[in-house]
C-alpha cells in the first residue's frame, strides 16, 4: 500500500469511526469477490458500517475524496455485481444483521441490509409465518443483495420474485441521502415508487441499508415429485397438465447430466432406476387426499401420454429434501470445473424451442465442452452451464466463451429474452446488455444513475461503463 492510500484509509477511519476497516490482503480477497472467477480483486479497503448513518458517512467521505464504492453481501452473485477489481473501497454489511419491529397484524418485519436470507426464513418460521424466496444460496446470501439483485429462485412460479415481499426500503443514494420509500404501506399511490428503482439495480443507484418484508402463512404439507421426462418438449406437455388441476409452488428442471454431477457426490441417490434425458421436479401443497389422488392420476395420465418414463413421489420430509438436493446440489457438484454460466430466459411457452436452438449452436462448435442444463423451468428461467475441459487454461475457456455468447444472446434477442434472468448484469454480462434492453432504455437508465449517483461513486463499472 502506498502512502497516498494509507493516509486515506487513515481519514476514513477518523470520518467513520464507529465502522471497521480491514486492509489485510486475506480480507481483501474475500470481500473484493464473489463467486465469479473472471476478475482478480483489487479493493482499497474493506469498510463494515453498522447503521444506516454510518453508510451515509462513508457515502458522504467518498464523494469528498473521489473514491469509488462497492457494496459487498453474502458475496455469492454470479455476475461480478460485487467485485471490487480497480482500487475501489468496499462497503460490507455482514454487521448489519439486525431484525426488528416486528408486526403481527402487517405480517411485516423490518431487516437490515446484512441479514441472510436463511435468518429471515427462520424468524418467520418462528412466528407461525413464512418467507418464500429461496435458493441454494439462502444459508449465505444477504437480504440487501438479494434486493439489489432482484433474486427469483426455487418458488417463483407462486411466490414471485424479491421485489414482490418489500413492503418498505431505507437507501442512501449516491449523493448520501437517506430515503425512506414506500413506509411500509400496502396501498401509497402519489407517484413514482422509487423503492422499485433501488430493487434490482445492482447497488447503483446507493444502497439498501434497511427492508421492511412482508410474510406469508407456511405452506401445508410440502410433497415433491420427480418425473423422468422422455423429451424436452414434455416439460411444457407436464406444467400445463398439472397447473390446470394443482397450484404448484414450484417447478424446476435439469438435464441427465446434470443429475449425474450430483450423483458422482455419492451423498444423493436416483430417484429411480430408468434413466431419462431430463428429469422435472414439481412441489405442491396436498391439503386433502383429493389433492393427493389428483397429483397421481395427473402421473398416470402423463405416462400413458409418453410424456414421463418414471417418477417418484416423496413420502416424508425427509425424502422430499433429498428430492430437492438432486436439483438444489448441481451447482456446487460442478462449481470444480469452473463452469461459465449463463443465466437466461424466455416466457414460459417458447422454452422447449429456445433451449434447442440454444443447445444445437453449443454443441456444434464446441463438441469438446460439457453442456449442463438446469432451472426454473415454471417461469421460463434457463441455467445453461459450460464445463472447462480439465486440461484447458481459464483464459482459453473464458475467451472461447465469449464466443458462444454471441451467438447464445443472439437466439435470446429472437425470442425476446433476458440475457439475465435472475444473477443482474454485473460486469460479465455489461457487453450484453443491448441484447436486452434498447439503446433509448440505456440512456433512461444511465440518465437515473446521474440523479441518484452524480460522481459516479457507487458501483461503477456494473450494469455499463461510465460515459
Amino acid at each position: 500500500m502506498n502512502d497516498a492510500s494509507s493516509d486515506l484509509i487513515d481519514r476514513l477511519r477518523a470520518a467513520v469511526p464507529e465502522a471497521r476497516v480491514l486492509t489485510e490482503p486475506d480480507d481483501l480477497q474475500t470481500y473484493g469477490k464473489d463467486w465469479t472467477r473472471q476478475f482478480e480483486p483489487r479493493p482499497l479497503a474493506i469498510i463494515l458500517p453498522r447503521d444506516t448513518g454510518q453508510v451515509q458517512a462513508i457515502v458522504n467521505f467518498a464523494n469528498e475524496n473521489k473514491v469509488a464504492l462497492v457494496p459487498s453481501g453474502g458475496r455469492t452473485g454470479l455476475s461480478a455485481g460485487a467485485v471490487a477489481a480497480n482500487g475501489e473501497l468496499v462497503v460490507a454489511f455482514d454487521l448489519m444483521n439486525n431484525i426488528s419491529d416486528f408486526s403481527a397484524s402487517d405480517r411485516t418485519v423490518k431487516c437490515q441490509a446484512g441479514v441472510i436470507t436463511e435468518q429471515l426464513q427462520q424468524f418467520a418460521a418462528d412466528q407461525g409465518l413464512y418467507y418464500p424466496v429461496d435458493f441454494a444460496s439462502a444459508g449465505s446470501s444477504q437480504l440487501g443483495g438479494n434486493l439489489s439483485t432482484n433474486a427469483g429462485g426455487i418458488k417463483v412460479i407462486r411466490y414471485g420474485m424479491s421485489r414482490d415481499w418489500v413492503a418498505g426500503l431505507t437507501v442512501v443514494t449516491g449523493k448520501g441521502e437517506i430515503l425512506e420509500l414506500n413506509r411500509d404501506l400496502v396501498k401509497n399511490n402519489t407517484g413514482y415508487d422509487l423503492r422499485h428503482l433501488f430493487i434490482g439495480a445492482e447497488g447503483t443507484l446507493g444502497f439498501i441499508t434497511e427492508a421492511t418484508m412482508r410474510l406469508t402463512r407456511p405452506p401445508e404439507n410440502l410433497q415433491v415429485l420427480v418425473l423422468g421426462l422422455a423429451d424436452l418438449t414434455n416439460t411444457m406437455d407436464v406444467l400445463q397438465a398439472y397447473q390446470q388441476k394443482l397450484d404448484l409452488t414450484a417447478y424446476e428442471f435439469f438435464s441427465h447430466q446434470a443429475m449425474g454431477h450430483v450423483l458422482a457426490h455419492g451423498d444423493t441417490p436416483a430417484p429411480f432406476e430408468t434413466e431419462a434425458p431430463y428429469y422435472a421436479l414439481l412441489e405442491f401443497e396436498a391439503t386433502s387426499e383429493a389433492v393427493m389422488e389428483t397429483a397421481m392420476a395427473l402421473f398416470e395420465e402423463c405416462v400413458e401420454k409418453g410424456w414421463v418414463l418414471d417418477g417418484v413421489v416423496s413420502q416424508n420430509e425427509t425424502q422430499a429434501r433429498k428430492l430437492w438436493q438432486l436439483r438444489e446440489r448441481i451447482s456446487e457438484s460442478i462449481a470444480p470445473r469452473t463452469p461459465y454460466k449463463n443465466d437466461i430466459s424466455v416466457v414460459v411457452s417458447r422454452v422447449p424451442l429456445f433451449l434447442s436452438e440454444i443447445d444445437a449452436v453449443v454443441r456444434e462448435h464446441y463438441p469438446d465442452f460439457e453442456i449442463i442444463w438446469f432451472g426454473h423451468i415454471g417461469d421460463g428461467n434457463l441455467h445453461l452451464n459450460i464445463l472447462k475441459p480439465e486440461t484447458m487454461d481459464k483464459t482459453e475457456f473464458f475467451s472461447r466463451c465469449a464466443t458462444v455468447n454471441q451467438w447464445v444472446f443472439d437466439i435470446v434477442a429472437r425470442h425476446g429474452g433476458s440475457i439475465s434472468a435472475e444473477h443482474g448484469v454485473g460486469m460479465t454480462k455489461k457487453p450484453y446488455l443491448r441484447f436486452t434492453r434498447s439503446e433509448t432504455e440505456i440512456s433512461y437508465l444511465r440518465a437515473i444513475k446521474q440523479v441518484f449517483d452524480p460522481n459516479g461513486i457507487i458501483n461503477p463499472g456494473k450494469l455499463f461503463d461510465p460515459e
